[in-house]
């Protein structure tokens, strides 16, 4: 059976619109009846939004309707989910967050009792259920205010990273108005570092607007005003990150995920010696990782692919050019205070200016809006072949559909922008000629 309401992150739409109480109440019913009705233990926790309580309520009572507990966490990043199901035992956790969307948008994302993002047999057995309708009983269960929780997360990131001095760092962070407001800063600080904050003034409707890892720009030129070491943005549900350097330069997932594999085989803590990225990582960090002698394996764009990559080859870390990026050593989901503490650890007191281990190509990405995007796809693929034959070795070309819009991207990498530039070009003219 096919997937109609969940994508690859869960359900996700316009609060009130296509995310509905009823809906949520729904699958709050569903997935619990899924998981094990009367008596099965579901966290629910959430980001800023104003529909977050909206949408908490209403999965707590389709919870409780099919027999099940609901123990509300509160504000909390999504990689809190997984830590907490490992600590207290739960059997299904819910969280309500569209990430790094618009506040008029949220969603439902469910983790299972071992803490991964349900599989897509799973979703569609809840699917099947919500189509089947509501099934009555006698069983209710119970809602509950979990306290505490915040500090269990803190603990956790307190205990991996114990012996990370941060002293002598004066950093900024930018919670994005997001789940990260409160323990973001907070664990900064309990391991020594001068902490400055923006985007941590949640009003339910500012998440991610103008702030976040969405709008790196505004880190970026705070950090030199301010004079900072460096800079970390979290998204709104705390799962990606993006770094500035006291230059205000960029730092991507891609140069955060090479940092940290060095910095881990370094110290013969990489996993099984590899490192998991997407086919958009840039091809510079192939090229050092190859020089660094450390495996990479390619997955789809999606930190859900990411992650089944992962597990597949007993590896511990990977992730996306958007900051996602997964420490299975410390949790099996994208962590953004995680992995800007995994950065600073990596650099070892050193400058995040003076980063060494990757050197990225000029890359040019364009999104092309097309009428039938499978007919502009066929049209391109064999230009595109064969410019990436004229850049082996150099760098490459990579045209595919997106998933959910009628667009063709376009990417190109090379040694040289004005090389870049003009492969990148041309292939848009095939695209918007076919398209």
């Amino acid at each position: 059976m096919a997937r109609h309401l969940f994508g690859t992150d869960g359900v996700r739409g316009l609060a009130g619109e296509k995310l509905t109480a009823d809906l949520a109440m729904a699958l709050g019913r569903a997935a619990t009846e899924q998981a094990g009705g009367s008596g099965t233990r579901v966290l629910v926790i959430r980001d800023t939004r104003e529909s977050g309580e909206m949408l908490e309520s209403a999965l707590a009572a389709g919870i409780t309707a099919a027999g099940g507990d609901a123990l509300l966490g509160g504000v909390l990043p999504t990689p809190a989910a997984p830590l907490l199901i490992a600590q207290y035992g739960f059997d299904l956790a819910v969280v309500v967050s569209a990430s790094h969307n618009p506040y008029q948008d949220n969603g439902i994302k469910f983790f299972g009792a071992d803490g991964l993002k349900l599989t897509d047999d799973a979703e569609e057995a809840i699917e099947a259920r919500l189509e089947a309708g509501a099934h009555s009983g006698l069983q209710i269960g119970r809602v509950r205010e979990l306290h505490g929780t915040q500090e269990d997360y803190l603990r956790a990131l307190e205990l991996r990273f114990e012996a990370l001095d941060l002293s002598s760092v004066n950093l900024l962070l930018d919670c994005a108005h997001g789940a990260t407001y409160r323990v973001g800063p907070e664990i900064f600080r309990r391991l020594g570092a001068s902490v400055t904050v923006i985007g941590d003034e949640p009003n339910g409707r500012n998440i991610n607007d103008g702030v976040g890892s969405t709008h790196i720009e505004a880190l970026a030129q705070a950090v030199v005003a301010g004079g900072h070491d460096v800079g970390f943005a979290f998204d709104g549900d705390g799962d990606r990150v993006l770094a500035a350097d006291r230059g205000g330069v960029v730092v991507d997932g891609d140069e955060l995920i090479a940092l940290a594999a060095v910095h881990l085989r370094s110290a013969d803590r990489l996993s099984g010696g590899g490192v998991v990225v997407t086919v958009m990582t840039n091809y510079g960090f192939h090229t050092a990782m190859e020089a660094a002698d450390i495996e990479v394996a390619t997955a789809d764009v999606g930190d859900r692919y990411v992650l089944a990559e992962l597990r597949e080859r007993g590896w511990a870390l990977g992730g996306e050019q958007s900051g996602h990026i997964i420490d299975m050593g410390f949790v099996p989901s994208g962590d953004g205070i995680a992995s800007a503490l995994l950065t600073l650890e990596a650099l070892a007191g050193g400058d995040l200016a003076e980063r060494s281990a990757m050197t990225k190509l000029p890359q040019r990405l364009v999104n092309v809006r097309v009428s039938d995007k499978r007919r502009a796809l066929d049209a391109v693929v064999g230009p595109a072949k064969d410019e990436n034959d004229q850049l082996t070795g150099r760098g490459r070309v990579l045209v595919r559909a997106s998933g959910t819009e009628e667009l063709v991207r376009v990417m190109v990498e090379a040694p040289e922008g004005d090389e870049c530039e003009a492969v990148c070009a041309r292939l848009v003219a095939v695209v918007e000629a076919a398209g």
